[in-house]
């Protein structure tokens, strides 16, 4: 009992520090699932897709590229560009979750942006187990990305309705963490080198195909400009 006991606490504080992904995740799972049902791909894809892919921005992407037929190796480049960051981000949790045991592969493949900010933020309280609340936090998050995926594929499957510009609710996630990033870093050259990169491939290609160049090139850019912009990332650490 006393096992039992100490887990529903684990459990509940865990809860307690999701529930601002949970506001979120689902109205976006929602706008996501309407999405794809409304390119043709019903309630099965929605769940099957969060649960396997889980990354949120990707998915949206994902409609699209399903809905123009896209090629395997397009497909995979976009989404390494797209998603790559979780590479370096989630190098400062390998360690901690390597000791976690059996969860680590689960651990790893569940940390989306939203996730490692809830995580990095987390101040477990003694008594809790650090491992458990970490786990029921990211378990958690997928969890409510999926059924707001699940919700907005039934919900499109039995409601008739104008989904136009429902697509827009990524881009207004993106807005508010591109500002939140504006506002909290001291050097704005990232964000003013991919405003430049991808109105000059905006330009040169149009908007079907300036995505992939612009990332690209950002890519490379900060690249070559990492010894100086990491002086810069040190002293906003301190």
């Amino acid at each position: 009992m006393e096992t039992i006991r100490k887990r529903r606490k684990d459990i509940g504080f865990a809860f307690r520090q999701s529930v601002p992904v949970m506001l979120g995740y689902i109205f976006l799972g929602i706008a996501f699932g309407l999405l794809l049902q409304n390119a043709g791909y019903n309630v099965i894809w929605a769940f099957f897709a969060s649960l396997f892919i889980y990354a949120g921005s990707m998915e949206f992407v994902l409609v699209t590229l399903l809905s123009t037929g896209a090629g395997l190796l397009y497909t995979a480049v976009m989404t390494f560009f797209i998603n790559g960051r979780h590479i370096f981000y989630g190098l400062s949790f390998v360690e901690k979750f390597k000791k976690m045991g059996r969860v680590y592969p689960y651990m790893v493949f569940s940390l989306t942006d939203e996730t490692y900010s809830v995580l990095c933020g987390t101040k477990v309280p003694e008594g809790l187990d650090e491992d458990r609340v970490f786990f029921w936090i990211s378990l958690l998050d997928q969890s409510y990305w999926i059924l707001g995926s699940v919700i907005g594929a039934l919900a499109g499957s039995y409601i008739t309705f104008d989904s136009t510009g429902i697509d827009f609710s990524m881009t207004a996630l993106f807005i508010v963490i591109a500002v939140e990033q504006w506002q909290d870093s001291k050097s704005h050259v990232p964000a003013i080198l991919g405003v430049v990169c991808g109105i000059l491939w905006l330009l040169l290609l149009g908007p079907d195909e300036f995505l992939l160049p612009t990332l690209c090139t950002c890519v490379l850019a900060l690249l070559l400009m990492r010894g100086r912009l990491m002086p810069d990332a040190e002293k906003e650490r301190r």
